[in-house]
């Protein structure tokens, strides 16, 4: 049988998915449609009904018992959601996929008798929206999603949350949940912070400097639009780990503050100390930039550097499609792409991301199909 085969084997009885928001909606779009029965439980029945009427599952109770229940409520709702429901499908293993890990397991230990059938689950992959409006059944593909299994937790449990991981085309990772709620302050919960306070200055900023703004900006406070309720009490549940973190960042803007406090001096003076001043910046960029490139890139692999072949387009519905599809008949794969919009103007610039090697090759070929390209 192939992988697939005996994930759908695995979890034929069917999976209960417990809230429908972003995730829990992703997840039954992605198993529904793998032909996988897939139930949809929320205290509000209209966001269930949202996400079953685009195709994540039915909100019929289970005819039989679910081999899954995938619990996705925020964090300090899980035990409570896990216990109720383990009294009512007393065969079921249960996962869930709140982004802290500790407390949950704490919760959920202390409940007794079910550390058998749960295993934590946080699928690294979101969006800064919310809400099942804009679930994707392709939401985790190629994404880590780490279960927390303890020695407590059974073999068939196990094995079901891989399977949901695998159908879900995630790539699963296993850390006990310390280790994991550690990662998650760093590349998570600091980064929202960051972003978030970033963000929070251009409120104080005259409208038409906003106009200036390019994709760095843009780039930066993505996140920033990120559901404010669930994010307090993410970075409550996780402060332990997170103010560590904070304090460090602090010590690095105290060192650049001080270097920007001596190069902006009067005019007429000189700074105290140029040479020096700089020479804080640049460690500061530096460092930056050797951090940027320890992370992994597709498929966890060590990242690439890639070339960007800049490409103009104009505001017209399917130009996107038909680059693409240029880019696809030329054989050539397109490993990331930006989109740059000229202010005022119905034009862009898209930049397609490619193998230093094939850079050459997919200029040409598109200049044969009549675009305009750069680089």
């Amino acid at each position: 049988m192939s992988q697939r085969a005996d994930d759908l084997s695995v979890l034929g009885d069917g999976v209960l998915v417990v809230g429908t928001g972003l995730i829990g909606t992703s997840i039954g779009l992605a198993l529904s449609g793998q032909g996988l029965s897939v139930c949809l439980l929320d205290a509000d029945r209209g966001r269930a009904a949202l996400a079953a009427d685009l195709g994540a599952g039915t909100v019929q109770a289970p005819l039989r018992e679910p081999a899954l229940v995938v619990v996705a409520v925020p964090p300090a709702s899980v035990a409570q959601v896990v216990g109720g429901l383990s009294r009512r499908h007393l065969s079921a293993s249960f996962t869930d996929v709140a982004s802290i890990k500790s407390q949950v397991q704490v919760d959920i230990e202390a409940m007794g008798g079910l550390t058998a059938r749960f295993v934590g689950g946080h699928p690294m992959a979101g969006r800064e929206r919310s809400g099942a409006a804009v679930a994707r059944a392709d939401l985790f593909e190629g994404r880590p999603w780490v279960l927390t299994p303890t020695a407590a937790t059974g073999s068939l449990t196990k094995q079901r949350a891989s399977a949901l991981v695998s159908l879900c085309g995630a790539d699963e990772v296993r850390a006990d949940a310390a280790r994991h709620d550690a990662a998650v302050a760093l590349v998570s919960h600091l980064p929202q912070v960051v972003a978030s306070l970033t963000a929070g200055q251009l409120t104080v900023t005259d409208a038409d400097l906003l106009a200036m703004a390019g994709q760095g900006i843009k780039d930066v406070t993505r996140i920033a639009a990120s559901d404010a309720a669930l994010w307090t009490e993410i970075l409550a549940g996780n402060a332990r780990l997170v103010l560590p973190l904070l304090d460090a960042l602090a010590e690095d803007l105290d060192l650049v503050r001080g270097a920007m406090r001596s190069l902006s001096g009067p005019l007429a003076l000189p700074a105290s100390d140029p040479a020096s001043s700089a020479a804080v910046l640049t460690e500061m960029l530096l460092r930056g930039a050797r951090g940027r490139a320890r992370l992994p890139g597709k498929q966890g692999a060590p990242q690439r550097n890639y070339v960007a072949v800049q490409v103009v387009i104009t505001d017209q519905p399917g130009e996107l499609a038909r680059l693409f599809t240029a880019a696809d008949v030329a054989g050539i794969n397109v490993e990331d792409v930006t989109i740059e919009h000229a202010a005022g103007h119905p034009v862009g610039v898209v930049e397609l991301m490619v193998a230093p090697e094939r850079a050459a090759d997919l200029a040409s070929a598109l200049r044969d199909d009549r675009w305009i390209v750069h680089g």
